[in-house]
């Protein structure tokens, strides 16, 4: 093998378990999910002012769970002030990293789902996109059931599931996130899955959508699409087929 020959941007226990739980969301949720159109930062998708109050919060819990087929009367939403807490900030120089973890929360209350959501989101749509998705997500894994609430990597395959459900370009974007403040800057991190991650699971998503160069990968920040398009590279190197894999009968 050259110098230059395509590698796949994650190792392969990484590879592996992308693949192989990318194949478990055809099964599990069918394959029409991969024909719908991948939802995008833009008016098409998102319409209307936004000016982060607790009404366009709740509003954008409103509108994911109708395009990720979530009943929105059965979801209770909570807006908390943020957490202070989990891991201590890390000091860098001219500003502070967190990385405290998701923004949000999923539980049930008495058989009823709740997501928690901080009131900083609302000042930041992407993430706060990113997050709901996220929580979602958790409902159809969690809520109806699919998998052991007690699994070890079921908040890493809960953002998976966000990109097969159409939300990686926000979860992708939302990973490593940069805000300017007077004082420096800050980077927070959201989400399970590391920046390779979540390209090469863009990568394979596109490809069981029968997709080689997707136009998508235009709104993906620079990082994830350098390793969306390293996976894509990969696959067209290795010959993998396009396209969802077959579904065994049962």
């Amino acid at each position: 093998m050259g110098w230059f020959t395509p590698r796949c941007p994650v190792v392969a226990e990484e590879q592996r378990w992308t693949e192989e739980n990318l194949a478990w969301f055809v099964r599990e949720f069918g394959d029409s999910w991969l024909r719908s159109p991948v939802v995008l930062p833009t008016d098409d998708f998102f319409p209307g002012g936004y000016s982060g109050s607790e009404e366009d919060m709740r509003r954008v819990v409103h509108q994911l769970c109708v395009h990720l087929s979530v009943d929105p009367d059965r979801i209770r939403v909570e807006l908390h002030a943020e957490r202070v807490g989990g891991r201590e900030l890390q000091k860098v120089a001219g500003g502070s990293a967190s990385w405290s973890g998701a923004a949000g929360h999923y539980r049930v209350v008495e058989g009823r789902p709740v997501i928690s959501l901080e009131e900083s989101l609302g000042l930041r749509p992407l993430a706060l996109v990113a997050t709901v998705a996220h929580e979602l997500a958790h409902e159809r894994l969690l809520g109806e059931g699919r998998v052991d609430p007690y699994r070890r990597d079921q908040e890493p395959l809960t953002d998976l599931l966000t990109v097969y459900l159409g939300f990686g370009v926000f979860a992708a974007n939302a990973a490593l996130e940069f805000a300017g403040q007077r004082t420096g800057w800050s980077a927070s991190r959201l989400g399970y899955l590391t920046e390779p991650m979540y390209g090469y699971a863009l990568a394979r998503y596109a490809w069981l959508r029968g997709e080689t160069a997707p136009d998508w990968a235009r709104h993906v920040d620079t990082n994830p699409r350098t390793y969306l398009r390293r996976g894509l590279r990969y696959l067209r190197r290795t010959g993998v087929p396009t396209g969802p894999p077959a579904v065994a009968d049962s």
